[in-house]
């Protein structure tokens, strides 16, 4: 699968994305990401990308050309138009689900917008989907597609070493994952529960689908409540 992130700090972007599973994974070319830094395609003499809005108000917006030409750069690179994805708070709330829909893309691009967003107008022209990864405020949109990128990947057949791991995880079927543990036995007084250290693997199933269901139900009753709608066992 191939990203590639609209940016005005792709090494903030690569040398996150660039470490463990999604560094691996781009070694073994399972996943390709690019940045485009969207100040290569200013023609501001200063290297400007910004300006004051319209109509007043704090802060500086990015004009709309640098952006529109690095999605054009883009467009002509690879023959075609790709999905376009700009972080923004505005946007839907990505989940597992959005991360699923995304990873059945050949490719994804995200745009990271900064200072108080984007102007509008190239916005109308270019993006298909506004993702948001919360209800909060950030400085740009690079930490919401690295993490959206980090999301994706994992549902990209072959990332991830063990071929269940992506099916087991948080979310599964509308569940939080399972406590787990390693060595030692005991720990600070703790022991590890007995059922994992007896290799019945039947009882080890159903011992984590409870937890995994309590859990849920402690912490994310949202979730629960979806888990019974679609016949889950309480």
């Amino acid at each position: 699968m191939n990203f590639y992130i609209l940016t005005l700090f792709p090494d903030m972007v690569m040398e996150g994305l660039k470490t463990s599973i999604t560094g691996r994974a781009m070694e073994t070319g399972l996943i390709h990401i690019e940045t485009i830094n969207i100040r290569d395609f200013t023609k501001d003499r200063h290297n400007h990308v910004d300006d004051y809005p319209y109509g007043g108000g704090a802060g500086m917006v990015m004009q709309a050309e640098p952006v529109y030409l690095a999605y054009q750069s883009l467009c002509e690179k690879l023959g075609h138009k790709p999905k376009v994805v700009y972080m923004t708070p505005q946007g839907r709330i990505f989940c597992q689900e959005t991360a699923k829909e995304f990873a059945a893309e050949e490719e994804l691009v995200l745009l990271c917008g900064h200072y108080e967003g984007i102007d509008e107008r190239v916005l109308e022209l270019i993006v298909d989907d506004y993702v948001s990864i919360g209800d909060f405020v950030l400085t740009g949109g690079e930490l919401p597609a690295m993490a959206i990128v980090d999301a994706v990947s994992r549902l990209v057949p072959g990332v991830l070493n063990n071929g269940e791991s992506a099916e087991i995880e948080t979310f599964h079927n509308h569940l939080l994952e399972y406590p787990q543990y390693t060595r030692p036995v005991t720990f600070m007084g703790k022991q590890v529960p007995d059922v994992l250290l007896s290799g019945h693997h039947k009882n080890i199933e159903n011992w984590r689908l409870k937890q995994s269901v309590e859990r849920t139900k402690k912490y994310r009753p949202d979730l629960y409540q979806k888990y019974l709608e679609e016949g889950g066992k309480q």
